[in-house]
């Protein structure tokens, strides 16, 4: 499902919900509101029959002109017919009982064999506190009948009561109306999502059909740092893609130099031209090719698994100086090929470090010195602390052919190559420092170059200051 989809199912799915807990919620509140006002109405209605002096009070209060002390109920009930039939005919039922809950007279059923209503809610709360309240729903009729009992001065209690429908037949009342309501709300939250749907998406839109283009948000400035992060992903997939290609290219342009070369010689052989004198060379040559061939192959892969970030890494405290000692000893045999001198000084210096990256980081700094030096020449591996920084440092410095300023920002790149003729005679695959670079970022480390033309190298590695 696309994103506008999503957004509008999403957004039509809050405004159902938001319009129907309304609805649900306005329900509730008016049905407690209509029952407030139904229980206010028979509470006045109540205090204006008891009201002193007004009503039937003047034939109940002891102190009234003619009371009988303990009156008859047919002289009691002389005065109240008439006003029942009123009550009766506006849907109030008025009910009067005595002090013991007998019902004295009731205007909905004639005659007083009713039943004792003291134990009703309305009339014990009555009986306890002054006035007492009750609902009672039927279990046939979608109906609920509000009671309001007060007792009056001589104990007796006057209860009016009246059927008003339930809150599920209120609702059902005005159902019809809340349903087109509803429909009308739902277009237009599917408008409202709509459009904002596509206010919200048309910067995205915009910016994928150009990504480089300048997007406006209008008053949607939050999304500003996803489509600087999104300009930035973009940026980094297009520079990813132009180091690959440019590396797909080298790539090819450095193998193609190997293999021509051993088919060259090899067709030579094969076709009976080269003398019985050449095949040693030619043989030597192929092999040297195919060396140069499978060292490139290595140092391709290993960088590859270096920039994936693959490979396990196995982190150890481990001495930098003896690390130096053995590839100084390792690489004795080719310094004494290249007439080049070859010796290591210093101190003990503890890194947290992976064994293999680091043994491959001092063999191809190392290899790289006696490679571009001189006849004669010297290359000197030194290991000690920075005094000011308390780094580890590793320090390999030559008298060889130096670097010019001009490449010495790129001279760590990938197949980067000062002097293109004397690589391809020394066997160089032009890997071998950015290899080192990628090796020293994963350690946290920093490299430092100083080269004179003509005058030899200096590659300082400094390592973070161990805490513990």
């Amino acid at each position: 499902m696309c994103m506008k989809k999503k957004l509008n199912k999403m957004m039509l799915s809050i405004v159902s919900l938001s319009i129907l807990s309304t609805a649900l919620l306005v329900t509730v509140v008016y049905y407690r509101l209509f029952q407030e006002q139904v229980f206010q109405d028979l509470r006045d209605v109540t205090m204006l029959l008891a009201w002193e002096g007004e009503g039937i009070i003047k034939d109940i209060t002891p102190d009234a002109p003619g009371y009988k002390g303990s009156p008859d109920p047919a002289d009691r009930q002389c005065s109240l017919p008439a006003l029942g039939d009123m009550l009766l005919d506006r849907g109030i039922r008025l009910t009067w009982m005595d002090r013991t809950g007998q019902v004295i007279y009731d205007n909905r059923v004639e005659g007083t064999d009713l039943g004792n209503h003291l134990h009703r809610p309305e009339v014990t709360q009555a009986m306890e506190t002054g006035e007492g309240t009750a609902v009672r729903k039927s279990s046939t009729l979608a109906l609920n009948t509000f009671y309001y009992a007060l007792r009056l001065p001589d104990g007796s209690v006057l209860r009016t009561a009246k059927d008003v429908g339930n809150s599920y037949s209120i609702f059902s009342s005005v159902f019809p109306l809340l349903l087109w309501i509803l429909a009308a709300l739902l277009l237009a939250g599917l408008y409202m999502a709509h459009f904002l749907t596509e206010k919200l998406v048309a910067p995205i839109e915009r910016l994928a059909g150009n990504m480089d283009a300048e997007t406006d948000l209008g008053a949607y400035q939050e999304l500003a740092p996803f489509l600087a992060r999104i300009r930035e992903q973009h940026r980094d997939i297009l520079k990813s893609a132009r180091f690959r290609q440019e590396f797909t290219a080298n790539v090819s342009h450095e193998l193609k130099t190997p293999l021509t070369a051993i088919s060259g010689y090899a067709e030579l052989i094969e076709t009976g031209m080269a003398s019985r004198e050449d095949v040693p060379r030619f043989a030597r040559g192929i092999h040297n090719s195919a060396d140069r061939l499978l060292a490139m192959i290595n140092d391709i892969l290993r960088l590859s698994e270096l920039e994936d970030g693959q490979g396990c890494q196995t982190w150890e405290r481990l001495d930098l100086h003896g690390l130096a000692s053995v590839c100084v000893e390792m690489l004795d045999v080719s310094a004494r090929k290249h007439q080049v001198g070859l010796a290591v000084s210093g101190e003990e210096c503890y890194v947290d470090g992976d064994r293999q990256m680091l043994e491959e980081l001092l063999y191809n700094l190392c290899d790289n010195a006696i490679r571009y030096n001189r006849p004669r020449g010297s290359v000197e591996v030194k290991t000690y602390r920075e005094p000011s920084t308390g780094e580890a440092v590793l320090e390999v410095c030559d008298t060889g052919i130096g670097i010019p300023a001009k490449h010495q920002k790129a001279v760590f790149g990938r197949f980067y190559r000062v002097d293109k003729s004397r690589s391809q005679s020394t066997g160089g695959t032009g890997l071998g420092l950015a290899i080192v670079r990628h090796i020293v970022e994963r350690h946290h480390a920093r490299l430092e170059l100083d080269s004179q033309e003509g005058r030899g190298t200096r590659i300082r590695v400094l390592f973070p200051h161990m805490t513990h």
